[in-house]
């Protein structure tokens, strides 16, 4: 029992903040985003002998912490909706912020425009490099799904940050 422990510590460490900031960009609720974390990582100590290393232990953790997000805010949807309509706040944590270079918060913001499917499928596929199967593991979706949604999402992404006036692509600008 010791070294389930002591694997879930390491995972913890190795996995904890990612697992927070893609809860928190889900609900963008700090509170919540840290009890859904720590529950993610409870729920993996009680089930550690289901993982069956079909996936990799992040890959697991994140089916784990989707789950528990979108039980969430599926119980908690009325009240959570409607505070997040008079929230608007979509402003990213102090430290995270000084850290950002100015595109970064532009792509930051214009993240959080998006549709929830379109927002979950980047932040997997391009934020935290998860694999199309990995992505369609932790969202309980098909590969092709994934795809679909990631070619959608990505333009949906580039539509808002050209509506807010930010250039967004893979090569630097040439000034004049």
């Amino acid at each position: 029992m010791d070294s389930h422990k002591e694997q879930i510590s390491l995972w913890y460490d190795q996995y904890g903040e990612a697992v927070f900031k893609f809860i928190f960009m889900m609900i963008k609720d700090y509170q919540q985003a840290e009890d859904l974390t720590q529950e993610t990582f409870v729920k993996a100590y009680v089930h550690i002998d289901a993982f069956q290393e079909k996936a990799t232990p992040k890959t697991w953790l994140f089916t784990i912490a989707h789950n528990l997000t979108v039980d969430f805010v599926r119980k908690k949807k009325p009240s959570f909706l409607l505070k997040e309509l008079f929230k608007k706040d979509t402003t990213p944590l102090p430290d995270e912020m000084m850290q950002m270079k100015e595109e970064q918060f532009h792509l930051y913001h214009a993240i959080q425009q998006l549709k929830d499917s379109h927002r979950k499928v980047i932040m997997l596929r391009k934020i935290k490099e998860f694999s199309i199967q990995e992505t369609a593991d932790i969202l309980n979706w098909s590969e092709s799904k994934v795809k679909s949604t990631l070619f959608r999402a990505l333009h949906a992404l580039e539509r808002q940050l050209l509506k807010g006036d930010y250039q967004y692509d893979s090569k630097p600008r040439q000034t004049q």
